[in-house]
């Protein structure tokens, strides 16, 4: 099990690896020498994290730290430190995980299915690609049940119960989403407090509860925008996250035959 686990966080990687390299806008060129996405994306860490999202003087800060670190590194190689046996052996190192990466790549790139395997999945494992109910609501919250009793009292009268209740929101609501009009948009069941939720999925679209809902956080009234029923994704729509999936579990199964094979063949010492 231990040996599996390796084998798939060193094949995530050569994937990840693989999708950031295909993105090679280049940023600056430093004597000649280039720095990309691919530069930036390991200095940020975080995936999720997008160079061009961040602040323009946060872009310009990191691309001159990244030129004057290519610079001394240009430098650097002009020096005796290239004839160091800790450089020598270094190089060694990365050179071979750098080779692992690239050959991962190409092998994941080899990785094929036929039709039938990944409508046989899909009808194996339905229960996977069931959406489940998702609701769009807006909420107000207050300390007191007197309060929100009284706010539902305002909102029945109003003539236009969605405004009414947005300026309320706005005005009297306790939560973060007060700002807002109290909009939390879309979400499913289980990202709410159970409470919340069954009041909220018991609604119908444009109507509000007529009893405040009481949970940790306080006393919520709500207003359901939108309601999507639960549904069965079909085959077509389907078939990328199946060949994701598939072709992780055939990618790390393919490495670990290579692996066990060279390892056979392999004079290795423990010490």
């Amino acid at each position: 099990m231990i040996k599996k686990t390796i084998i798939s966080i060193v094949a995530s990687l050569a994937i990840a690896n693989s999708a950031m390299a295909v993105e090679n806008k280049i940023y600056a060129v430093v004597n000649g020498e280039t720095i990309t996405d691919q530069t930036i994306s390991v200095v940020l860490k975080d995936p999720r994290i997008k160079f061009e999202t961040l602040p323009k003087e946060t872009q310009k800060t990191l691309l001159d730290k990244l030129i004057e670190q290519k610079l001394l590194s240009q430098n650097a190689l002009k020096t005796d430190v290239v004839n160091d046996e800790i450089y020598k052996k270094t190089l060694v190192s990365l050179t071979q995980d750098l080779a692992l990466q690239v050959w991962m790549q190409k092998m994941s790139k080899e990785i094929k299915f036929k039709d039938s395997e990944l409508k046989d999945f899909f009808n194996k494992n339905k229960k996977l690609f069931n959406v489940p109910v998702q609701l769009s609501a807006k909420h107000i919250l207050v300390k007191t049940e007197t309060e929100a009793k009284n706010i539902i009292k305002d909102l029945n009268k109003a003539s236009n119960i969605k405004a009414k209740f947005i300026e309320l929101a706005k005005s009297k609501s306790t939560g973060p989403s007060g700002k807002n009009g109290g909009t939390l948009g879309w979400f499913t069941l289980d990202k709410m407090v159970p409470e919340f939720s069954q009041a909220a999925n018991s609604l119908k679209v444009g109507t509000i509860t007529q009893n405040p809902v009481k949970t940790q956080f306080g006393f919520h009234i709500i207003y359901l925008e939108g309601k999507k029923d639960a549904k069965q994704v079909e085959f077509k729509d389907a078939q990328q996250q199946i060949k994701q999936r598939l072709g992780q579990d055939k990618f790390i199964n393919k490495i670990q035959k290579i692996a066990d094979n060279l390892k056979k063949k392999a004079k290795i010492e423990y010490k």
